[in-house]
């Protein structure tokens, strides 16, 4: 016997855009639903995803909102300092010095924010996974996992959802946090735009052999950037931009030639870097929905907008989306509106547009500024660095826009409860 399964909002996808929204919508008194084809048990392993993210700080404080910020305040490393180089290969392994063109992105610049907020923090991917795990169960938020999806219809008064196993989800709205290639956005015939860039970023953890003090370190390289990002326990997250071929030969490196590469890469950097088990890679490309919304369908995160991870900002953008929808959905209610109907979902479509279609241009801009040896372009972008570095209020400006702190902000992104 199939088995129908009613709620306010069903989320297809409960990776970390998925799962924050749930904890929203709960908090905002709505019953959503999460459906994931993974195992969650799974999703917490070390090698499910090696990744790390940089979290804004406006982001780091919806978390604090919905109440995992004792969760993750100890895990979670404060970044301090941006130091970012322009350069033929690192600064602190070359021959002749660190390039001259550096740009320094330091917190005091914006420490008048009476919480004493850093730029921004790293968190290590299986740690917010396994606290956002952790307050969802503490809410008795329903996760059907692992559940496959084999048909999505928003015709009628409501999205249905047929998983393999013959289960039903009924909601009034459904909202696609499935990632890059949204098989909910497909079922929606909501087309992308986007391309790869024919690079891959490999990510890997080292232990630091001295302090890093809560400074990232970005070098903009002919072959794609190289981030060396702070984690807890003088550990760094490191996320090593190259051509596929490159990336690839990287994975399937022994442990000595890996180690090899680790030491030319640093050089004295901060005494060098002892590289940790675990090696991922992930192809990188832009892909970019032609639109957010859809009648009873909504799209976060990389289902919306996967964009090159050149300054950190993929995540940050998804969970943007999420303090949006969450706020137009709680009003929504509250007001006894239809939730799932096509005017409520503008209301998110337009206040998330002009953030996302920006973001993912100027990243793919900084892409193909960056990455290359162009002589021009070299002595051009060295050239705006230096400028940005100069101007006190241009600095002030960038540390505030990548701390999601500029704009019309939601309830949840001020800190603020729904």
């Amino acid at each position: 016997m199939t088995s129908t399964l009613d709620a306010d909002v069903a989320i297809v996808g409960a990776g970390v855009a998925g799962a924050t929204l749930a904890l929203a919508l709960a908090q905002g008194g709505l019953a959503p639903l999460l459906i994931d084809r993974a195992p969650l048990p799974d999703q917490l392993e070390p090698t499910f995803d090696g990744r790390a993210w940089a979290i804004a700080y406006s982001v780091f404080r919806q978390w604090k909102a919905l109440g995992l910020g004792e969760g993750l305040t100890p895990l979670a490393q404060r970044i301090e300092q941006i130091l970012v180089t322009d350069g033929r290969r690192p600064g602190a392994s070359s021959p002749s010095g660190p390039s001259p063109f550096l740009l320094r992105f330091d917190s005091d610049e914006i420490a008048d924010r009476s919480d004493g907020e850093p730029l921004g923090y790293m968190l290590e991917n299986r740690a917010i996974r396994a606290a956002l795990a952790q307050a969802i169960a503490a809410r008795g938020i329903p996760v059907l996992a692992p559940a496959r999806l084999v048909q999505a219809d928003f015709s009628g008064g409501g999205a249905r959802l047929t998983l393999e196993d013959g289960r039903c989800v009924r909601a009034p709205l459904a909202v696609a946090a499935d990632g890059r290639g949204s098989a909910m956005r497909k079922a929606a015939n909501i087309g992308a735009i986007g391309w790869p860039y024919g690079q891959s970023g490999a990510v890997a953890t080292v232990q630091l052999r001295r302090p890093h003090q809560g400074v990232a370190h970005e070098y903009f390289l002919p072959s794609g950037p190289f981030a060396i990002l702070p984690l807890t326990e003088d550990r760094a997250s490191l996320v090593w931009t190259e051509s596929r071929s490159g990336a690839d030969a990287l994975m399937q490196a022994s442990p000595e030639a890996f180690q090899a590469h680790l030491d030319r890469r640093f050089g004295s950097l901060m005494g060098g870097a002892q590289a940790l088990p675990g090696r991922f890679n992930y192809p990188l490309s832009l892909e970019l929905a032609e639109r957010m919304v859809a009648p009873r369908l909504a799209l976060i995160g990389d289902a919306a907008h996967g964009v090159h991870p050149i300054a950190g900002q993929g995540l940050n953008l998804g969970l943007k989306d999420v303090a949006a929808l969450a706020e137009v959905l709680v009003e929504a209610k509250r007001l006894g509106e239809d939730i799932g109907a096509l005017p409520v979902l503008e209301r998110y479509a337009a206040w998330r547009r002009f953030d996302t279609v920006t973001m993912a241009a100027g990243m793919d801009a900084f892409v193909r500024l960056f990455s290359n040896d162009h002589p021009l372009l070299r002595l051009a972008r060295g050239a705006g660095m230096s400028l940005v570095g100069a101007i006190g209020p241009a600095r002030r400006f960038f540390m505030h826009e990548a701390g999601g702190a500029v704009g019309d902000l939601p309830r949840l992104l001020r800190g603020e409860t729904l």
